[in-house]
């Protein structure tokens, strides 16, 4: 017997019949550890009616009492990292100590939603007018929506629940149905931190469940995360509905190394950021840009890196990289070596055949090095999201950043040097929106803002910091006049600031 996973509703598990239900694997073993129940119209309608309804009392709750709930969930959550990187473990594959890093990580969006009530405060204006006020206020928008992907299960999800609840809304979050578990986890911490039921409800599911989020009258606004095709799905059926979005799309992330960089720091950076998480990252590496002419030392140390990766279970202790999260995925990452090879890159290191500490049934892909990849190659057009890392060739700076600023994709980029006026030059040409500076994954920091540009956002809005307090709520502005007994009588002209 397989266990069930289902739906989180109104502050307990649903206990309808589902009509559907998805495998849930272990990528590890190969073997399925679980079945989730898929959402259809009773189970959707069923969450945001609860939302809704929580949402008028939570609306009206005091900034000091959400705030409270905050700083508790917070607690347990810190408290709870350990089994909470199990269970990330054991549905999406990354080793234990990058699950606890994705979860400090979400704590950090924790932090500044813990500051809620600097957040909100609004603006005054006296006597803008004789004896008339003005003054701002930032209110929440209701029922908001959370779909967030297989590849970040705790920590995506974190970047926007607690700026949404801080504001004083709703969430309905639909996690990724190939690890769906922490999401569960999560929701009980909330109601366990004092989160009156109806707050946040988990409905799992497929695009049933995502459409019917993106069509539902009491559904205000959606936050995603995932691939570029789907973002876009999802921004122009969720404006098309009325609703405000943010969608965040894919990326392909390009690493530059100059001459004058060291090539020992920046091969343990392509090497960390290309195959950390198996590569199932949207702010992993995925392209080297070795600038003339330091090429092929820099492609000879990062090979020899990559060969020493221990991959395996991430439950056993010493492994770096474990498993793809299913196998279907893990074959078409492995189509591209096919691909890259027949396009006539040189495959430097194929990871189709590296060494595995863990279960033969395992979906298992090794990293793989690319070298001398051509712009036209599938290779370096498409987001593999995977450990196989291209490296192509520059002649010089400009050229390498014509390259990054021709790509579809603008998430995140970084340049490696040693020479100061290069880097702040790349920061202001890059057309990227996160630029790391001999760093290889500029994630910002919790009290900034994620987001990237071109087709890694649809929507004009970035991803948690001070961005989510923009995102979760509206502006109203009030101009108010007490009046006295001598106010002037009727005037049919247009209002005058005298």
């Amino acid at each position: 017997m397989t266990a069930r996973i289902t739906h989180w509703i109104n502050g307990k598990d649903w206990d309808g019949v589902a009509e559907r239900t998805g495998e849930v694997y272990d990528p590890a073993t190969g073997e399925v550890r679980a079945h989730v129940d898929f959402a259809g119209p009773s189970e959707i309608e069923a969450a945001v009616a609860s939302a809704k309804e929580a949402f008028a009392k939570w609306r009206d709750t005091s900034l000091t009492a959400r705030q409270r709930v905050l700083f508790a969930f917070r607690r347990l959550l810190d408290e709870r990292k350990q089994e909470l990187a199990e269970i990330i473990t054991s549905e999406h594959g990354k080793v234990i100590g990058d699950a606890l890093g994705e979860i400090a990580r979400g704590i950090e969006s924790v932090d500044f939603a813990c500051g809620i009530p600097a957040m909100l405060k609004g603006g005054f204006s006296e006597n803008v007018s004789t004896n008339v006020d003005v003054y701002s206020l930032r209110q929440p928008l209701g029922v908001v929506g959370v779909i967030s992907p297989f590849n970040f299960p705790a920590m995506v999800p974190l970047w926007f629940i607690p700026g949404a609840l801080a504001c004083g809304n709703a969430v309905v979050l639909k996690p990724s149905e190939k690890d769906p578990s922490a999401a569960n986890f999560v929701a009980r911490l909330w109601r366990e931190a004092g989160l009156p039921d109806g707050l946040l409800t988990v409905l799992h599911g497929d695009k049933v469940a995502v459409d019917g989020l993106l069509t539902h009258d009491d559904v205000k606004a959606i936050s995603f995360v995932g691939s570029t095709p789907v973002a876009r799905y999802i921004y122009s059926t969720g404006t098309a509905n009325g609703k405000r979005v943010q969608a965040l799309g894919g990326a392909k992330n390009h690493m530059v190394v100059l001459p004058d960089a060291n090539l020992d720091q920046a091969a343990d950076a392509a090497v960390s950021a290309g195959f950390g998480s198996a590569g199932e990252r949207c702010m992993a590496v995925s392209v080297v840009v070795a600038v003339d002419p330091v090429g092929d030392e820099l492609v000879d140390k990062i090979v020899e890196r990559a060969k020493k990766l221990r991959v395996g279970d991430g439950r056993r202790a010493g492994c770096e990289m474990g498993p793809l999260v299913t196998k279907q995925h893990r074959d078409k990452v492995a189509s591209y070596i096919d691909a890259g090879v027949q396009a006539g890159a040189t495959l430097a290191l194929d990871g189709r055949g590296h060494d595995i500490d863990g279960e033969p049934g395992g979906f298992w892909l090794g990293p793989t090095v690319f070298d001398h990849v051509e712009p036209d190659m599938s290779i370096y057009t498409d987001e593999i999201f995977g450990p196989v890392l291209s490296v192509v060739r520059a002649h010089s700076y400009p050229e390498a950043v014509s390259l990054i600023n021709a790509n579809d994709y603008g998430n995140g980029t970084a340049i490696f040097t040693n020479d100061g006026g290069a880097a702040r030059r790349f920061q202001h040409e890059v057309e990227v929106g996160m630029v790391g500076v001999n760093v290889p994954i500029p994630v910002p920091v919790g009290y900034y803002s994620f987001g990237g540009w071109k087709n890694s956002l649809f929507g004009d809005t970035h991803a948690y910091g001070p961005d989510a307090m923009h995102f979760f709520t509206r502006t109203k502005v009030v101009t108010s006049r007490w009046l006295d007994p001598s106010h002037g009588g009727v005037d049919l002209g247009f209002p005058k600031n005298d």
